[in-house]
């Protein structure tokens, strides 16, 4: 590996990380829907239709573009994705208070369509320029960028809707998002037919040795292993993400005395692109199952006391806390995948797995917000998230990389099986 294929190796990287932070704008609903139901008079279970909506497409449309970046690149995929998030944003601003529709159509589809064209794009070249033994600490990394996103857009997007309001917000961010990921995606390529990451052949540690077949997506689904990690992937985001969409309400009601709560979300943000980067870095030397566990098991604890969490201090640590084990998830389940089926078919083969996130996330975010229209309260939310931690925990013990797929040995014609050699 010359200096010159270093330096694009972490090139690609480091693009795939500024795309995401483009799109994580996902994470800074709250403060979103803290304003639509404060401005427009929206209930909580309204202002989360756009979010639930997204979660599934983004998921959907994972696959599919995951399919595409396997089959024609990732750059051209990746800016595929930022036109489509771009429009998306820019047609939400085209909504008002008596009609959800344009921004169903444009944060929930459109812009839910550009993150999974975006996000399925920024890992899978990233990690084939690097080692397996280095798979979680640059998967964790580039996804790094969508969980750290809501660190400066949680700020800027309470800044633009008090001097703009809801639908110039969306249009604003909408250009900037249109423009930045035209950009970086120019940058994302696969590395040339033959290419060797430093550090190879040598597997570096037993735990990450390379799969030894490279799993098409129709091998994939037909091993117990695919249905394992949909599962445990599916707990985690339904438990992280029934948080994340509310944060900001949360805070307002456990605190209502905090002026904190777009601070709470950015905290969040920063606990959920670092607990990505740490749960990489551990599970290559710990292992991805048991990585898993322990993020599970802590993630319970959390959502077990945050009902308590009342001052602004707890609930800075509650919110950092969520967002590391919730973002730990995000850099785990693809290096997983990457480890059990090969990274030749990652794009969509962890769009396959991905779309467990979708069902977390429309199911936790809705399941919050039907809770609190019928509760006032949160707390019934959180005792439902730690019971499916705990799911997710106990799947750990079960899950174990795939058997390589054995290729039989092509009998000769010329040769009669049935006769004995001579």
């Amino acid at each position: 590996m010359t200096a010159q294929s270093n330096a694009k190796a972490w090139s690609v990287a480091l693009s795939g990380t500024a795309i995401n932070l483009c799109l994580g704008v996902l994470y800074a609903w709250s403060v979103i829907g803290k304003a639509l139901t404060a401005e427009w008079g929206w209930s909580a279970a309204r202002a989360n239709i756009p979010y639930a909506v997204a979660c599934g497409v983004f998921a959907v449309m994972m696959v599919v573009g995951g399919r595409l970046q396997d089959k024609i690149g990732p750059r051209i995929v990746a800016s595929l994705g930022g036109v489509f998030i771009g429009a998306g944003m820019i047609i939400s601003g085209l909504g008002n208070a008596d009609q959800i529709l344009p921004m169903i159509i444009g944060f929930g589809v459109l812009a839910g369509t550009g993150m999974g064209f975006g996000y399925g794009s920024a890992t899978p070249p990233a990690q084939k320029w690097f080692p397996p033994y280095k798979k979680g600490l640059i998967t964790g990394l580039v996804v790094a960028g969508y969980g750290c996103a809501s660190v400066y857009l949680a700020p800027l997007t309470t800044k633009l809707l008090g001097l703009y309001a809801i639908n110039k917000t969306f249009m604003i961010l909408g250009v900037f998002f249109l423009i930045t990921i035209l950009l970086f995606s120019q940058n994302l390529v696969n590395p040339p037919a033959g290419y060797i990451p430093l550090g190879m052949p040598a597997t570096g540690s037993p735990k990450h040795i390379p799969a030894g077949h490279q799993y098409e997506w129709h091998e994939m689904v037909r091993t117990p292993q695919f249905y394992l990690l949909w599962l445990m992937f599916g707990f985690g985001s339904f438990a992280g993400l029934m948080v994340i969409g509310s944060l900001a309400k949360m805070a307002a009601i456990q605190n209502p005395s905090t002026v904190l709560a777009p601070i709470f979300v950015a905290i969040l943000a920063a606990g959920n692109a670092g607990g990505r980067i740490a749960a990489g870095f551990l599970s290559d030397k710990l292992g991805r199952t048991r990585t898993i566990l322990l993020i599970a098991l802590g993630q319970a604890i959390v959502l077990f006391l945050f009902k308590y969490f009342t001052s602004d201090i707890l609930l800075a640590i509650g919110s950092a806390s969520v967002g590391a084990f919730y973002g730990a998830n995000l850099s785990l389940f693809p290096s997983t995948t990457a480890d059990y089926y090969g990274t030749k078919n990652l794009g969509v083969n962890y769009g396959l797995v991905f779309t467990s996130w979708g069902v977390g996330g429309i199911f936790g975010g809705m399941v919050a917000g039907k809770i609190f229209d019928i509760t006032q309260s949160y707390h019934a939310s959180f005792m439902v998230a730690v019971v499916i931690c705990l799911l997710q925990a106990a799947l750990t013990f079960i899950t174990k990389a795939p058997q390589a797929v054995s290729v039989p040995k092509t009998i000769p014609a010329t040769v009669n099986p049935l006769t004995k050699d001579e």
